[in-house]
């Protein structure tokens, strides 16, 4: 049994994991250690609400007393090697922390995609990727300076902020290079209801325009059409930070990779979060890039530390994404293979099956059927579509029923 845990990462699933640990019992040391000044915070209102109301007290996961009150070691400080021979990480500042157990929360990054002058802005911070809360700030004083701003990407990141910049005057332009917004998770019929929903709010979405070059005044497309805007927010995808695990010879991919107990090639090291890439429902590897399923991780892995609980992870990953007015809920996993069908007369509804089998389910603005399907696809019975017919398309009455 472990005596010693150190968590890299702290973001909302180290945190979870450190909080975690202490509610399953662990009586070791506990240290958390995380590069980004202050306490640990919720990343995903960083789009949203703080974009409206620039409060870093409600980011808070937890007041500074918790800390100190639960037994919580925070270290900050950027973690430069792992020793897996010794047991210990290596701090930039020359700092070694032993472990007896090691969690991975090390996150992901913005993803830089082949534009021309894009690196350079990025770092002069004329473009801004919106991870941190550093970038939060800086891109709320942009919008309150008004003017046009440019989103290179059309997934969850940009479409919300893009919601935000338009809610406050600005004109505002995306640019995604895919056909249609959000392609890599909500269904097509998802992604017609959004662009619908951005363009009636005055947004300009262009589809199949990728992004050239960053320029002065703004941005050029594949098509040498020119966009302007002065603020400009690459919301183009992510890349798992695998560098770290990868240097100390841990199995990687496109992630670290864990087995179903989330457990990585080295027994004494796990991973969660954005960073981990695990075994899916259906057999295929997995990485998720959601905050729930970090902390679902995380309370996993605590689990299996502090008490020797050695099950496989089987949460239903779900996620949602705040657009305007409109709140998209999603249920499951979707993969593109999946046919989709559509509830008759709620576009609000979409399910994703495989076969006659359900797989997920995608709402806007219909909590109740979110939940019917989280229940419904937790129970660990099939569902099929003739069973969905046969209760009228009604998720809830069928859980109630399944219950």
């Amino acid at each position: 049994m472990a005596d010693r845990v150190v968590i890299v990462g702290a973001g909302q699933g180290g945190f979870q994991a450190a909080a975690s640990l202490r509610q399953e019992g662990f009586a070791g040391r506990v240290t958390l250690v995380g590069d980004e000044p202050g306490l640990p915070y919720q990343r995903p209102p960083l789009s949203k609400a703080y974009m409206k109301d620039g409060d870093p007290k409600r980011l808070a996961l937890r007041p500074a007393g918790f800390f100190a009150e639960a037994g919580i070691e925070r270290v900050g400080g950027w973690v430069e090697e792992i020793d897996r021979d010794a047991g210990r990480v290596l701090l930039a500042g020359g700092e070694a922390l032993a472990y007896d157990h090691l969690i991975l929360a090390t996150g992901a990054r913005n993803a830089m995609p082949p534009v021309s002058g894009l690196a350079e802005a990025v770092a002069a911070r004329a473009v801004v990727g919106l991870r941190t809360l550093a970038d939060a700030e800086l891109m709320r004083a942009r919008i309150a300076a008004g003017g046009r701003a440019v989103v290179i990407g059309g997934g969850f990141i940009g479409l919300e902020f893009a919601a935000v910049a338009r809610a406050a005057g600005l004109d505002v332009t995306v640019v995604e290079a895919a056909d249609r917004l959000m392609a890599r998770v909500v269904s097509p019929e998802i992604s017609e209801h959004f662009l619908d929903l951005h363009r009636g709010l005055g947004v300009d979405v262009r589809l199949g325009a990728a992004a050239a070059a960053v320029e002065p005044a703004g941005v050029r497309l594949a098509s040498g059409e020119r966009v302007a805007g002065g603020l400009i927010l690459l919301a183009a995808g992510v890349r798992p930070n695998i560098e770290l695990a990868a240097a100390a010879g841990i199995t990687v991919g496109n992630g670290v990779v864990v087995d179903g107990r989330l457990v990585s090639s080295d027994p004494a090291v796990s991973a969660l979060g954005d960073v981990a890439l695990y075994p899916g429902p259906d057999g295929e590897s997995v990485r998720l890039e959601s905050v729930q399923a970090a902390v679902d991780h995380a309370r996993h892995i605590a689990r299996r530390v502090a008490t020797g609980d050695g099950s496989d992870y089987a949460a239903v990953p779900w996620f949602w994404s705040d657009q305007g007015a409109a709140k998209l809920q999603i249920a499951g996993l979707r993969h593109h293979r999946h046919r989709t069908v559509a509830v008759p007369g709620d576009r609000r509804v979409v399910l994703s099956l495989a076969g006659d089998v359900l797989k997920a389910v995608e709402t806007v603005n219909a909590p109740a059927p979110h939940m019917a399907a989280r229940r419904l696809l937790a129970a660990g019975q099939a569902v099929t579509l003739s069973e969905i017919e046969a209760a009228g398309f009604d998720l809830v009455a069928l859980a109630k029923a399944r219950a």
